[in-house]
């Protein structure tokens, strides 16, 4: 743990610069906008140790996958994200001295990020030979105008005279931390000095991945006003230069457009008039204007969504930056896009779609978006479900396989036992479905384009389970589930319940699907029969002594200890051999427990009581998904203590560096986890069979916490201390609900007063 920003309730901000915390810092200061994003990197430039990046959503690059040794099916490229053009570089030279604060003398370092609003800000003052100016930065990807970037810089001479040389920069050039030999994803096309462009491609390939084309362009401003400027072009990159001479007591201000334009929305041919035109409009207002704009989008956004703790600023300020960073990697507003697990932050993971968004944040989503924003994302695998049959084939089995890592729906990760073994993926994302259909009450979807992706991933499952004539059961063997410490297992519980699941829910829903539907999916008789005898007869392992189901047939094998003989050996995965962890009985994440919270209905107290006791010591929560769903359950439980340490661990995963591994990026997809530990854990949310529940309790080092949801056209709060909860109807039609198993009716502006 190593927490190395202040404590606020709406910012992110520290007074400290270390060049050994500089990428920590750079992760959790990064911005994005849902189309583009980028570390926290300095616009001045820095010579120290740093990791440059800028991201575009939907842009991506097949690098080919190179092994010594080959299998059938295996993927032929793994798919990554190139880090983009850069265009935040705005070089700063002072009475000759170049702005570097990994070399210059500086004092009063601030660097602030704005959750309210993703505005990030930061200011120094260089302290140079007879002269001190302090600088000042504010930068912000607009969400309403998604092909914008602004930054503004403000010079203030304290003490002397400064001639300040500025050198804006748009670079094309840039290369992937983990490319080989700082290969090249990028060719130039096109610098053009009048109208201040750079146009780079993607590379060939050779697997009939398009390549992207991107376009840049810059314009700078004084006071509204355009700066003439000395315009030059290299290979991939431009550069705009201009001095100012200032006194003491003087300031002046910089402002940089800018606009990036990508063809997965503008012909190549197009994109500098379209261009032009975005940026005449970006410019018929100033810095201040379309902030302005900028703000008043994220303020609709906060005003469903945002989470209010009163007691403990720390658990305020966590879940706040998970919102905030989880709002500026996706917001739904193109189905051509999902979640990657490190979102615009970093390159590790390669910036593609993982099972984390359907089991992890559409959760959320549900709760505090408009349904199209969950929508869009099943939208996003039903496009996608081409690629899921060339998974399915290239593993020789029918149906529809979707993929653990994808751009297009095909597979390209490049370690076997996650690509083809870790297929409980073929349910989770399925399962996104059922709970978007159970909590919108809104059926459209299942019932048409959503038995395609049913049916396809139920055929993939029928054929992936194989009979057993020693125990007279459906098994599946060679598989991973969720804990990834453990590989090629056999019957993992969990993946035998997500496929048992799957078909169980096809079965029902086939019957109410539209005619149209049904005829395309053409389900025979001879299939439906096959899938109820194995709903009816798939291997379950359970020890009935312990009373818990096993994560997979040979665990009991393993030496049963605590994770906490081993605290000096953690996290493990950074001190262990490969082969010592996957023969240790320490788990990843929730694996078993993933399944139980997904069904609670199914199973009795006392089978999550005693699976929980037995799981959860055994976990070292190195994923980031991990200690949301054991909050959960632990709330639901009664185990207070647990759950709001394990809320704090999720809450504050990158904040306080939880897993030592925020310096690659931040963990985008179990940011959703904060809020699902507060309302479906403190606040006990659960929803089935048209009925919404609470069951709420509070932390006792807390005052107060509330937050609100979208269910069903309704706006709800939900406000809950140490002596009652209260639930208000903000908006919608009257509603009964239930707190504490008792009958509740909510109307609108009306509150209800429940005390403890």
């Amino acid at each position: 743990m190593k927490r190395i920003f202040e404590v606020d309730p709406w910012k992110v901000t520290t007074h400290e610069f270390s060049k050994e915390d500089k990428r920590l810092q750079e992760s959790i200061t990064a911005i994005g906008n849902d189309y583009m994003g980028m570390r926290g990197n300095f616009e001045e430039g820095y010579s120290g140790d740093t990791l440059q990046g800028t991201y575009l959503a939907g842009v991506w690059f097949p690098d080919k996958t190179v092994v010594g040794w080959w299998k059938n099916g295996y993927p032929k490229y793994f798919g990554k994200t190139p880090n983009a053009p850069s265009f935040i570089g705005i070089g700063i030279t002072v009475n000759g001295e170049k702005i570097d604060l990994a070399k210059v003398k500086f004092s009063d370092f601030e660097l602030s990020l704005d959750m309210h609003q993703g505005l990030l800000s930061r200011s120094f003052i260089y302290e140079g030979k007879d002269v001190k100016v302090k600088f000042e930065f504010e930068r912000f990807l607009h969400i309403v105008q998604k092909e914008a970037a602004l930054i503004k810089v403000k010079a203030t001479v304290l003490e002397g005279k400064a001639k300040i040389d500025f050198d804006s920069t748009l670079d094309g050039t840039v290369v992937n931390e983990d490319s080989n030999y700082d290969e090249r994803f990028w060719i130039p096309l096109v610098e053009n000095k009048d109208t201040k462009t750079i146009q780079v491609k993607t590379k060939p390939n050779p697997y009939e991945v398009p390549q992207f084309t991107v376009l840049l362009q810059e314009s700078l401003r004084h006071n509204g006003e355009l700066i003439q400027t000395e315009v030059s072009t290299k290979e991939a990159k431009l550069s705009e230069k201009f001095s100012v001479e200032l006194s003491e007591g003087q300031s002046y201000e910089l402002e940089k457009d800018v606009i990036v334009i990508t063809s997965r929305d503008v012909e190549e041919k197009d994109q500098a008039s379209v261009a032009e035109d975005l940026m005449n409009k970006l410019q018929s207002k100033s810095f201040e204007e379309n902030l302005a704009d900028h703000t008043a989008e994220w303020q609709k956004r906060w005003d469903m969504s945002d989470v209010e703790i009163s007691g403990d600023a720390a658990a305020q300020q966590g879940i706040r930056f998970n919102i905030a960073q989880l709002f500026m990697t996706y917001y739904g507003e193109d189905e051509r896009l999902n979640v990657g697990p490190k979102g615009f932050t970093g390159e590790k993971y390669g910036g593609a779609t993982y099972w984390d968004t359907e089991a992890y944040i559409v959760p959320m989503y549900l709760g505090i978006t408009n349904p199209s924003v969950t929508k869009a994302l099943l939208q996003y695998r039903h496009n996608q479900l081409p690629g899921a049959y060339h998974n399915a084939k290239e593993q020789g089995l029918p149906g529809a396989l979707f993929p653990m890592v994808t751009f297009n729906g095909i597979e390209c990760h490049n370690e076997w036992e996650i690509t083809f073994e870790e297929i409980h993926r073929n349910a989770d994302i399925p399962h996104a479905i059922a709970m978007y259909t159970e909590y919108t009450g809104d059926d459209s979807y299942v019932k048409n384009e959503g038995m395609d992706v049913l049916v396809g991933t139920a055929r993939f499952w029928a054929a992936r389970v194989h009979w057993s004539k020693w125990r007279n059961k459906y098994v599946m063997h060679g598989v991973t589930g969720p804990n990834e410490y453990e590989n090629n297992v056999n019957n993992n519980w969990f993946t035998n319940t997500m496929a048992r699941w799957l078909l169980k829910y096809t079965l029902e829903r086939l019957p109410l699907a539209t005619k149209e539907a049904q005829e395309r999916v053409h389900v025979t008789e001879e299939e439906k029969e096959k899938w109820q005898d194995i709903v009816d007869k798939i291997y379950l392992p359970e020890d009935k002594e312990l009373g818990i189901f096993l994560q997979q047939d040979n665990f009991l094998d393993k030496e049963i200890r605590p994770v906490s003989e081993i605290e000096d050996q953690r996290p493990i995965n950074q001190h262990w051999s490969w082969d010592k962890i996957l023969r240790s009985p320490f788990i990843k994440q929730a694996d078993v427990l993933q399944g139980i919270y997904f069904f609670p209905e199914n199973y009795t107290k006392d089978q999550k009581e005693k699976n929980f006791d037995f799981y959860e010591p055994l976990t070292v929560h190195e994923s980031s998904l991990s200690p949301s769903i054991h909050s959960v359950l632990a709330a639901e439980l009664g185990k207070k203590d647990k759950a709001v340490e394990l809320y704090e661990r999720t809450a504050r995963l990158d904040l306080d560096n939880y897993n030592n591994d925020t310096v690659d990026g931040l963990h985008i997809t179990s940011m959703s986890g904060s809020w699902l530990a507060i309302v479906q854990g403190f606040a006990g949310m659960r929803y089935d069979h048209d009925q919404l529940k609470f069951k709420p309790f509070i932390p006792d080092n807390w005052d107060h916490y509330s937050f609100k949801i979208n269910y069903r056209g309704r706006l709800i709060k939900v406000y809950v201390d140490h002596q009652e909860t209260k639930i208000s109807l903000l908006e919608g039609k009257d509603l009964e609900i239930l707190v504490n198993d008792k009958k509740v009716m909510l109307k609108e502006g009306e509150s209800e007063c429940l005390k403890d």
